[in-house]
């Protein structure tokens, strides 16, 4: 029985596979399901918490800053900082110029987004991303931008929203910094795709390594009146 049940269930996952999609009909799908989901999302809020380590030397020291956070449509983000410790210098240099960071790219979003006006992308095929197929696409920035990357996306299959992110930024932020790789993950909130947790380690040039960290929290999504940018943000 238990057997029966399994083939029963594995039926039925495979019983409508993902579509057979080209890159550009996967961009366009992405497209079109943020549309629907900018549009629906009003307003959010959510406690997030920040952490920055860095190693190197035989040293090390770090930063934690704990940030509430209101979305407003279309692209109004306020950040509240409800307590910091560590390092003064990480706190100043790193976490807050994060949050400065964020609020330019929420009011330029349309030179943010991922569409073709400011990616290229090519299809790599699929692969399961939290039990859920998703589309693999390898992205390039079509101009050197701090707020653009390159790297790879997942699209999920379903609901045509981004899931993973792994990446490298389209241009260095800082002389001081060599190389830095960020794996940004979503997870669905009712209907809507958010960030969840974010991971950037950089390599400094006059040596060692700065890891940092994101915990996007729970959100707190609120009916019309006052929505979020979807999960490609």
């Amino acid at each position: 029985m238990v057997c029966l049940s399994l083939a029963s269930v594995l039926s039925a996952q495979n019983a409508n596979p993902p579509a057979a999609l080209t890159s550009a009909q996967v961009v366009q799908e992405m497209q079109e399901h943020n549309l629907v989901r900018t549009d629906g999302l009003r307003h959010y809020k959510a406690t997030r918490h920040y952490q920055v380590d860095y190693k190197g030397f035989g040293t090390g020291f770090g930063a934690k800053m704990e940030v509430e956070v209101s979305y407003d449509a279309p692209s109004a983000k306020t950040f509240r900082i409800v307590s910091q410790s560590g390092s003064g210098l990480l706190i100043d240099k790193v976490l807050k110029r994060l949050l400065e960071t964020e609020k330019e790219a929420a009011q330029h979003q349309g030179a943010t987004a991922l569409t073709p006006a400011n990616y290229t992308f090519k299809l790599d095929g699929l692969e399961s991303v939290a039990g859920r197929p998703a589309y693999m696409l390898t992205v390039e920035p079509v101009v050197e931008n701090k707020l653009l990357y390159r790297g790879r996306i997942w699209v999920d299959a379903a609901d045509f929203a981004v899931v993973k992110i792994d990446a490298q930024p389209a241009k260095n932020p800082s002389f001081w910094i060599t190389r830095t790789d960020v794996r940004h993950t979503y997870s669905k909130t009712g209907e809507f795709w958010l960030p969840q947790q974010n991971r950037s380690e950089s390599k400094v040039r006059v040596g060692g390594t700065a890891v940092l960290t994101i915990d996007y929290g729970t959100y707190a999504i609120e009916p019309e009146g006052t929505a979020v940018a979807a999960g490609t943000r």
